[in-house]
This record gives structure tokens, sequence and C-alpha cells, in this order.
């Protein structure tokens, strides 16, 4: 069996936690049960253990299932980059918990799925869009996630700009602070709000004012090196809006030009340790039987 999950795009400038994006850049990842014992393949030696994150996702569903954890076979092949705010991890946990559904006879139904892969992301935005594909916007509910689609015009399209540089998560975090004013808050509240209004209504004009932010964009654009100056050279060279990809440190460009993405290859020059990948909005997880 195997299981092919999309990258995701978290938050999309102010729908912090809430907001995801699935886009057409893939992990694919086999598994097979075996008598005993875990076995890794496809993923650098030190991740080949039981902390890997798709094993310990896929015996989080396993338990919250009540079923035994078999000896497991896993094969990871994936071409989403880790550590760059494209949903590597989210896409790892999505699989581990589809796997165990699927493997262990208990088939999961998304909104199950979602709330389990949630509780081992801490927030829902990556892994809905992981699970469901397309836009998302998410709540926890207590234990549980609510999700629903948000159905952009057919003429957005997305940049990815992917740096050869990591930033970790945890980083990334611990850069935001623990309280913000009332008024940064209204300021996101009404910005999400809007964003998801302009997305529907193809208000592609309106995205540059929709994608602000200052929750969270503020305090990493420092941390990403040339971060700050590529999102303006992607405004000038046409994207409607271009915000960090999730806690970093891609960034993604909404446009709905078709020439845009050659001119912001070629904007790239300048900047070597930068890609530009041109993405569409993907559909949710699969799993594959073989």
């Amino acid at each position: 069996m195997r299981i092919r999950v999309p990258a995701t795009s978290a938050n999309l400038g102010p729908g912090f936690d809430c907001l995801g994006m699935a886009l057409s850049l893939y992990a694919e990842i086999g598994f097979a049960p075996r008598d005993s014992g875990l076995l890794i393949t496809g993923c650098p030696e030190e991740f080949a253990t039981p902390d890997n994150l798709i094993y310990r996702a896929f015996v989080h569903a396993a338990q919250a299932l009540g079923k035994h954890v078999p000896g497991l076979a896993i094969d990871v092949r994936s071409d989403i980059p880790p550590a760059r705010g494209l949903g590597s991890s989210a896409a790892c946990v999505t699989a581990g918990v589809l796997a165990a559904g699927a493997l262990l006879n208990s088939p999961l139904t998304p909104e199950d799925a979602l709330t389990l892969c949630a509780q081992l992301e801490g927030h829902p935005d990556n892994a809905a869009a992981a699970v469901y594909g397309g836009i998302r916007v998410s709540i926890m509910a207590g234990e549980t996630v609510r999700s629903l689609p948000v159905t952009p015009h057919p003429a957005l399209c997305a940049v990815a700009l992917v740096p050869d540089f990591p930033l970790e998560t945890a980083r990334a975090r611990r850069a935001l602070p623990e309280r913000f004013a009332r008024e940064d808050a209204v300021f996101n509240l009404s910005r999400a709000a809007f964003l998801i209004k302009s997305l529907e209504a193809g208000a592609f004009h309106l995205l540059g004012d929709a994608c602000q932010d200052r929750l969270h964009q503020p305090y990493r654009f420092p941390l990403v090196e040339d971060g700050a100056a590529l999102a303006r050279l992607a405004r000038d060279r046409g994207a409607d809006a271009c915000v960090i990809s999730g806690a970093g440190p891609s960034l993604l460009c909404l446009h709905h030009d078709p020439a845009f993405p050659g001119r912001m290859a070629a904007a790239l020059a300048p900047y070597p340790a930068w890609r530009a990948l041109p993405l569409e909005a993907a559909p949710g997880a699969r799993v594959f039987t073989e």
C-alpha cells in the first residue's frame, strides 16, 4: 500500500494556524506489514528509527483505534523539501495516520483522520489541506477539528519560492511574542475574513491588502535571508500577494497572470539560493492498494 500526500502552505498571510492550501508537490510513502520490528527506507539513516514522524503517527492512530501495532516496513519517497514551510511534517503525519486506518482494517473518515493529525501537529492548518486538498479553513472545537473548503476563483495560481536553506519550525515559533495588542488581533481577523472572500470572488487586486498580517510575518521575515526583498520583488513582477509559507523560509506567491512564473524565475538570477516552483492547488491524500 502507498499513500500520496500533497505539500501544503499554511497561514496564507493572516490566517495564522487556521488557513492552509494543498500544493502540487508530493510525498509518496509505502507501507507493508512485516513479521516484527520496523524497517524504514528512503530517508537518511538518522531518521530510520521509531522516532520517525511517519511511524509515530501510525502508532498514535493505532492506539486511538485500539489496535495492536504490527511490524512495519515504510518506504519514503518525497519531493517536499523538509524544514522549508511546505508541510513536510504534515505529509508524514497524514500518511502515518491514514496508513494505520487502512492496514489495521479501520478506515478513517476524513474528519477522524484530520483530528488525529491535528493532535500531533498541534494545529489543523496544514493537516486539513493535506487530508482534504484545496484551500481549507479550520478551527479546533475542543479536541475535534472543524474544517470547511474555500473555493477560490479558478484563475488563482501559485508559485513557491524555495531556498536551499532550512528554518526550523520551533525557531520560527519562538520568534513570536506571547501577547498581541488588540488592534493587531482585529487587524488579522478582518484580513483573514476578507482574504477568503477575495479568493472566492477572484478579487485579485485586493489580495495584497487581504494577505497583510501582524501576528507572525513581521517576526519571521528577519529570520529569512533575502525574504523581505524577494517578497517585494515578487509583487513588483506581478504577484497579487507574496507571503511566508507556513513558518518559512519558503515564500508563496499568489497570482493570476500566466506570464508571472517566467518573470519571477528570471528575477531570481541574483539570488542563487532560491528557486521558483510553479504549483497548482492539489487534491488531498490518496491511498493506493497494491
